[in-house]
C-alpha cells in the first residue's frame, strides 16, 4: 500500500476531455504519465495540440513534468493509475462498457503490489467494485483491498467552460478502505482549490455522480413539455420563463436539444442498474422519452411553418448553424442535431451543416457531408440555429438574416435574438 502522497507516481489513462485537462493540473505539482491508446492523440499533444481546443499550446507544452506516450510499458512506472476513459451507451441505449472494461484489463496485468487505481468515469452505482475490480484481479492474480486498492473521484468537467473548471469545482472522493479515501483525498486536494467532499464508499460517490446529470435532464425534459404545450396555446415560452423566473426559487432552466457525453446518457445507466434490481425507474424513462423526442418535434414544428409560409421542402435549402452539444465546444457525440438532420433528411437532401468549432472530418464521419466553411448570401428558405456559440451572437440578426431568401423562416433554438426578429423558437 502507498502510505503517503509523496510516494505516488500517477498515470492517467485516457486524455479527451477528461483526462488532459486533470493531466496537466497534476503536472503543475508532480510527474505525470498521459496515457491514450491512440497514437495520433499522444502526436498530437506531444506537438501541443488539444484537436479539442480545451487546452491551449503553452498549457500543453510549458510543463516539464509530463510524459505523454501510447506505449503500454512507459505504465509500468506508475503506482497510482487514474482512468478517464468514455462510457457510451449502445443502440439500445444500454452501457457500453467496453473502453472501461479494456482499460481494466489493460492496468490488471501491469499493476504491482500496493498499486492504487481511481476511476473517473461515470457509471452506475456498483459498476467499480463489482465490474471493474474482478477484472483487475483476474489479470493481476492479486487480491483486492489485500494486494491492490480502488478509489472512485467521478469527473465534474464541463467542456467549454473557462470559468469552472478542475481547481476550482469541488471534488467528490472515495476509497475501498478508509485509509484508501484519505490518500485519495490528499491526493485531488493537491490540484483543488475550493477543497473535497468525502463519501463514506465508492458506490456512494457512483450514485452521486450518475443522479447529477439525471436531475439536470428530467429539469430539461419538464421546460420541453411546457414548450410543447405553450406552442399550441400560442404563449411564449421564453417570456413564461422570464416571468417565471422572478421568483427567487424557480430553477433557470430552457428548453432545447439535449445531447452530449453526459446528460443524455447517464440516466441510462442509472435506469439500467435500477431494472437489474427490480425497480421500473418512471420518471427518469419520462424525461428521457420527451428529451430524445425533441429533434423529431422541432422539425415537425419546421414543417408546419413551411407549409404555412408556403415554402417546397423538397425544393429548399435549409441551413444547421451548429452542431456541438453545447456552445463554444468541439465536442459533437451524441449531440441532438443529428436527430435534427436525420428527419429532414427524409424531407430533402438540401442540408447544409455550419459549426466552425467542430472539427470537418468529425462531421463527415458522423454526418456523411462535408460541413460549410463559407455561407453564401441569399442562399436559404430555412435557418435552423441549435447552438449558442458566441461566434453566432457576434455575426448578429443582420448578417444571419442576409444568408436568407426573401420569404424564409429562422428558427431559434437558443435564444440569441429576440422573438420579433425570428420566425420560430422553442
Amino acid at each position: 500500500m502507498i502510505n503517503s502522497i509523496k510516494d505516488i507516481k500517477i498515470a492517467i489513462v485516457g486524455l479527451g476531455y477528461v483526462g488532459l485537462p486533470l493531466t496537466l493540473e497534476f503536472a503543475k505539482y508532480r510527474k505525470v504519465i498521459g496515457f491514450d491508446i491512440q497514437k495520433k492523440r499522444i502526436e498530437e499533444l506531444n506537438a501541443g495540440i488539444d484537436k479539442n481546443f480545451e487546452s491551449s499550446k503553452e498549457e500543453i507544452q510549458n510543463s516539464k513534468q509530463l510524459n505523454f506516450t501510447s506505449n503500454e510499458e512507459d505504465l509500468k512506472y506508475a503506482n497510482c493509475f487514474i482512468i478517464t476513459v468514455p462510457t457510451p451507451i449502445d443502440k439500445l441505449k444500454k452501457p457500453d462498457l467496453r473502453p472501461l472494461l479494456q482499460a481494466s484489463e489493460m492496468i490488471g496485468k501491469i499493476i504491482k503490489e500496493g498499486d492504487l487505481i481511481i476511476y473517473e468515469s461515470t457509471v452506475y452505482p456498483g459498476c467499480t467494485e463489482e465490474v471493474c475490480v474482478p477484472i483487475l484481479e483476474k489479470f493481476s492474480n492479486l487480491k483486492f483491498n489485500k494486494n491492490f486498492f480502488c478509489g472512485y473521484s467521478p469527473e465534474r468537467i464541463n467542456p467549454g467552460d473557462k470559468e469552472h473548471t478542475i481547481s476550482n469545482v469541488k471534488k467528490i472522493t472515495s476509497g475501498s478502505t478508509s485509509e484508501i479515501l484519505d490518500l485519495v483525498d490528499s491526493l485531488y486536494n493537491e490540484i483543488i482549490t475550493v477543497g473535497t467532499y468525502r463519501t463514506s464508499s465508492i458506490k456512494v460517490a457512483e450514485a452521486a455522480k450518475v443522479i447529477e446529470n439525471t436531475q439536470r435532464d428530467i429539469n430539461i425534459a419538464l421546460i420541453n413539455e411546457l414548450s410543447m404545450i405553450f406552442s399550441k396555446l400560442n404563449i411564449d415560452t421564453k417570456e413564461v420563463l422570464d416571468a417565471a423566473g422572478s421568483k427567487w426559487n424557480f430553477l433557470p432552466f430552457k428548453p432545447g436539444l439535449v445531447g452530449g457525453h453526459c446528460i443524455g446518457v447517464d440516466p441510462y445507466y442509472l435506469t439500467y442498474k435500477a431494472k437489474s434490481v427490480g425497480h421500473i425507474p418512471q420518471i427518469i424513462l419520462a424525461g428521457r422519452k420527451i428529451n430524445d423526442n425533441m429533434g423529431s418535434h422541432i422539425v415537425s414544428e419546421v414543417l408546419k411553418k413551411m407549409e404555412k409560409k408556403k415554402i417546397n421542402i423538397k425544393n429548399s435549402k435549409i441551413l444547421i448553424m451548429g452542431l456541438t452539444f453545447k456552445e463554444n465546444c468541439s465536442d459533437i457525440r451524441n449531440s441532438g442535431v443529428k436527430i435534427v438532420f436525420e428527419r429532414l433528411k427524409k424531407y430533402t437532401d438540401n442540408i447544409d451543416l455550419y459549426d466552425p468549432w467542430a472539427d470537418s472530418k468529425e462531421i463527415k464521419k458522423i454526418y456523411g457531408i462535408n460541413p460549410q466553411q463559407k455561407l453564401n448570401k441569399g442562399n436559404y428558405d430555412v435557418i435552423i440555429m441549435t447552438v449558442r456559440h458566441k461566434i453566432f451572437i457576434e455575426m448578429g440578426k443582420i448578417e444571419i438574416l442576409n444568408l436568407c431568401k426573401k420569404n424564409h423562416i429562422i428558427y431559434d433554438l437558443k435564444y440569441l435574438f429576440t422573438k420579433e426578429q425570428i420566425d420560430l423558437r422553442l
